[in-house]
């Protein structure tokens, strides 16, 4: 097995309270079910380095990379004020009603956008090599110039536009299956001829975007509440067509695993096999067009379990296989 898990040693530590969904307990669900699946074993692991704040540029304007330092800094100048009689355990800079800072979380923030970076580092120095980024926040409703649905930084467009600066790539692809249309993915790419984005998501839902599509580059798939595996299957089928055609040098995977029919947070009814399915299903492309090279990272998924247990199925699809059964 070639696939690499990159994970930040502060992703554990961004908190902003236990009654927010995005939690460190996702992290610490996924750990439990690679060890007991058996997968933390056979796969390689490695620490992410924190991103350069340049290549934050990337995705970003360089005034909202700035506001987001200063937030941070209010955020860490607010606990050093607190004495030991304070009832907060944290102090808390709001970026929007529900994406915050603590004292953790802009290193966790730039490790999470570094792990992506990492990952195609790896990836691209070798041939049918795979990585999951394991990290938070996630990334994919950062704008170009805000945060927004618990992203600080839009980590899958960064790495996207890090492996084409870097590795002088053509065409690259990322591929959204969170049950969230990632807007703020759409936003930065739209019209980016080098980036075929394919996203699916329930609509209309939160954040009520994705339909209909904002430039040529992009195929997305808009999909019913209720809707179960069966149909997801069915309306991305074309994808890979249009994939192919595009011959993409490396493939990105937005992985949000909350279209889980036990999540609690929207209301698609996907199973863990139909993650496996559509892994799988990228990786025979990743094959054909880029030599098996694959980066996903995390996005949402919120019933602890349910996650869990469809990042293990996410990794089996994206190795080879004839290598690991699902």
């Amino acid at each position: 097995m070639t696939v690499k898990i990159f994970r930040g040693k502060h992703g554990t530590k961004h908190d902003l309270g236990k009654d927010h969904p995005e939690s460190p307990d996702r992290l610490f669900a996924i750990d439990d079910q690679l060890l007991s699946s058996g997968l933390d074993m056979v796969c390689e692991h490695a620490d992410a380095t924190p991103i350069a704040e340049a290549h934050l540029s990337l995705a970003h304007d360089p005034y909202y990379v700035k506001s987001v330092f200063e937030h941070a800094a209010q955020a860490m100048f607010s606990d050093h004020e607190k004495t030991q009689y304070s009832e907060n355990k944290d102090s808390v800079a709001w970026l929007d009603e529900d994406t915050g800072l603590m004292r953790h979380s802009l290193t966790a923030a730039l490790e999470s956008a570094g792990a992506g970076c990492n990952a195609v580092d790896w990836v691209m120095d070798g041939d049918d090599r795979q990585a999951f980024c394991a990290t938070r926040p996630p990334g994919h409703h950062a704008t170009y110039d805000s945060a927004m649905g618990f992203c600080v930084f839009n980590n899958i467009v960064i790495a996207a536009r890090y492996a084409l600066q870097t590795y002088e790539l053509k065409r690259v692809a990322i591929i959204d299956f969170d049950v969230h249309h990632g807007n703020g993915t759409e936003q930065i790419v739209a019209g980016d001829q080098r980036i075929m984005l394919c996203s699916s998501f329930q609509h209309p839902f939160y954040p009520h975007s994705g339909s209909p599509v904002s430039a040529s580059n992009i195929l997305s798939v808009p999909l019913e509440a209720g809707a179960t595996g069966d149909v997801f299957r069915e309306k991305v089928q074309h994808w890979f067509d249009a994939l192919r055609n595009f011959q993409p040098e490396l493939i990105f995977i937005s992985a949000g695993f909350d279209a889980h029919a036990e999540d609690p947070m929207a209301h698609l009814r996907l199973v863990e096999d139909d993650y496996f399915w559509i892994s799988e299903q990228l990786r025979f492309i990743a094959d054909e067009c880029c030599h098996g090279r694959m980066v996903s990272m995390l996005e949402g998924g919120y019933d602890l379990s349910a996650l869990g247990r469809s990042v293990v199925s996410h990794i089996k699809g994206m190795s080879r296989p004839s290598s690991v059964t699902a």
